[in-house]
């Protein structure tokens, strides 16, 4: 019974190496490399015509030097040096500055939040998608409702600016 039990093994096992051998050998093999890098590969040569190769000529740029820039770091660094001292309540445009980058560090940590919620982001995007065309339909899609919208935005404008 033992020796039959260690033939029914040991065969398991041929096939299974018979089984992987053929594994194997089902790849094809490579050619040996040969040592000499000198090997011949056939180039094929390649005329451009007169078009083609304006097409494909380099580009040429000039280096310029920081006189002739349109932009000089000095003059940015003095109009906003003068800015600031213009203001006469620094300290609110401080806590606004602090503020705005507070808002958008929180509202960075709740878009993660939200997004790692499953199927809330897809519903959030097909309610996007709908808020949009509704948009479209009610303002963009006819002359006179164009017309409303820009005068809801000139009388926005206008409280905000404080003109109102």
């Amino acid at each position: 019974m033992a020796s039959t039990v260690i033939a029914a093994a040991a065969s398991s096992s041929m096939a299974a190496t018979a089984i992987r051998a053929t594994r194997c050998y089902a790849l094809p093999c490579l050619p040996p490399r040969s040592s000499s890098s000198s090997q011949s590969f056939p180039i094929k040569q390649v005329s451009l015509t007169a078009t083609e190769s304006r097409r494909f000529a380099p580009s040429q740029t000039r280096a310029s030097s920081s006189e002739e820039s349109p932009v000089d770091a000095n003059e940015i660094f003095t109009d906003l040096k003068e800015k600031w001292d213009a203001v006469e309540n620094k300290s609110t445009v401080i806590i606004y500055g602090g503020g705005a980058v507070v808002a958008v560090w929180l509202s960075s940590i709740l878009i993660g939040a939200v997004n790692s919620v499953p199927l809330l982001p897809k519903i959030l995007e097909l309610v996007g998608l709908g808020y949009t065309g509704w948009f479209v339909y009610r303002y963009l899609l006819f002359k006179s409702s164009r017309k409303e919208l820009a005068t809801d935005i000139e009388s926005l404008k206008k409280k905000i600016a404080g003109t109102e």
